[in-house]
């Protein structure tokens, strides 16, 4: 092993910036611990205003010749990533376990072959993207995706392979360039990614990779004049900062933002389905974008709804995401779990009561917690936690059902549990979210539009919506028997 290599579980990443299509390192460097116990996986190179600068140059110079790269050898090249992907699952998912800490099991049955087939699904919709073509007064209309250029992409720590392949699927489809910008909590499987894409045949400068603080290299990449688009995955406030950032060159964003979603129960709905969706919202130790952190269930249904619920969540299991057993795993980070706790502790404080959890374990793990006696314009109701902190309200009639669920400053996603399709119908059309499931939770398809509405982010990427955003959608005009004979 070289000194800019580290070993996590017997898998080699290298701890460099990929930057057109060499590793670059920095004179300074930043520490990735592992949140399972604490331990130190490594240094990895930190990014500064330079690497930004280096890496935005390299996606600038590779683009015209990526850009005009046919349909058909751009999708050949992005399924010959997800073959990579698919040959280096086992080493990705136990690399992003350690990382970021969320279930091996979870990572190996679900979370990377999703990075597969982001690659695969976006490749495959751009063979057959296309919009018919029109006719105004005899004129021919034809709509076409002109490539944008580089695109900047920032991605989360809960699911950090995951939503960034989300985002660079979409935009090496298109034909941009990237440099992705992961976050510096979890950034190993980036690096992985990488030496993926390079394997694949992905030309140098497509695809470039700089690790960093959003301090340091983040809003040095947000405010270059030669970003054309911006994707970005996580806070508000760091969504602010990197629009205000990205204001100057009137750079097009798309920006999901996290939620503080409910899950409504109704009297008529099957209660040990609701259960089930109810206790679900403590995956990934509660470090999910979508979940229904916030449980309205109507008063007649509310003490048998909660005795089952502390009994089902009960029956989960905490502890090393290694262990194909555990249910729950840690919280990301130290300050991510004073966070949560400081959270928790306000709102007992202020009167609410924990009906389990409530508190710390042992190392970075938080015990699953339900709070109830809540006040809506509390605190615990209107910020999001991003812990296995989870609350519960009742309600009587649908329509305080409806106000109580649109009633934050976010609107990201919604659960509902009835037995009753035309509530279900009534309910879901009066409702803030971008995604709104019913008798179900977590069903995603890439062809559907993902986003959220109010501080919970703007815009919509999946299937042609994300073709929109990483592109500049052309519609080209023709006059009828407008040409003339050049014999």
């Amino acid at each position: 092993m070289t000194e800019h290599t580290l070993t996590v579980a017997g898998v080699a990443v290298d701890t460099r910036h990929w930057i057109g299509g060499e590793r670059v390192a920095s004179t300074e460097t930043f520490t990735d611990v592992s949140p399972i116990d604490g331990s130190l996986l490594g240094e990895i190179s930190r990014g500064t205003a330079m690497e930004a600068a280096a890496a935005v140059a390299a996606a600038k110079a590779a683009f015209p010749a990526w850009a005009a790269t046919p349909r058909a050898e751009r999708a050949r090249i992005l399924h010959a990533v997800a073959d990579g992907v698919e040959k280096r699952l086992e080493e990705l998912a136990i690399v992003e376990t350690c990382d970021n800490g969320a279930l091996l099991r979870s990572h190996r049955r679900g979370v990377m072959p999703r990075v597969a087939h982001n690659f695969r699904f976006f490749a495959d919709w751009l063979l057959k993207l296309e919009h018919e073509d029109f006719e105004t007064r005899g004129h021919t209309n034809h709509v076409s995706w002109d490539p944008a250029g580089p695109c900047v992409l920032i991605t989360p720590w809960n699911a950090p392979l995951m939503l960034a392949t989300w985002k660079v699927a979409p935009a090496l489809a298109a034909g941009n360039t990237v440099i992705l910008k992961p976050a510096e909590w979890t950034p190993l499987t980036a690096s992985l990614l990488a030496d993926i894409a390079a394997e694949a045949g992905l030309p140098a400068g497509v695809l470039n990779v700089v690790q960093g603080y959003g301090s340091e290299i983040g809003d040095a990449l947000t405010s270059h004049p030669d970003v054309r688009r911006i994707s970005f995955t996580g806070s508000v406030p760091t969504a602010k900062r990197i629009s205000a950032s990205a204001a100057a060159n009137l750079t097009p964003l798309s920006l999901e933002l996290g939620g503080k979603s409910p899950l409504l129960v109704f009297a008529d709905a099957d209660l040990d389905l609701a259960v089930d969706l109810a206790v679900e919202q403590y995956d990934n130790a509660g470090q999910v974008c979508l979940a229904a952190t916030r449980f309205l269930v109507q008063e007649s249904v509310a003490e048998e709804f909660t005795r089952r619920f502390v009994e089902k969540a009960g029956q989960l299991t905490q502890g090393d995401p290694r262990d194909e057993a555990t249910d729950i795993g840690p919280n990301i980070h130290p300050r991510q779990l004073e966070k949560i706790d400081g959270f928790v502790q306000r709102a007992i404080a202020a009167g609410a009561r924990a009906v389990i959890g409530g508190h710390r374990k042992d190392g970075q793990y938080y015990a699953p917690t339900l709070l109830t006696d809540v006040a809506q314009d509390s605190e615990i109701v209107q910020e999001e936690v991003f812990g296995p902190v989870l609350t519960l309200q009742t309600f009587a009639t649908e329509d305080e059902a409806v106000r109580l669920a649109n009633d934050t400053r976010f609107g990201l996603a919604a659960t509902l549990a009835t037995g009753d399709p035309e509530r279900a119908e009534r309910v879901t059309a009066q409702l803030v979210a971008g995604t709104v499931w019913t008798n179900c939770f977590f069903v995603r398809d890439l062809q559907a539009p993902f986003g959220g509405s109010r501080h919970s982010g703007v815009g919509r990427e999946g299937g042609t919506w994300s073709f929109d955003f990483y592109c500049d959608v052309k519609n080209t005009v023709t006059a009828p028997n407008g040409w003339r004979n050049h014999g």
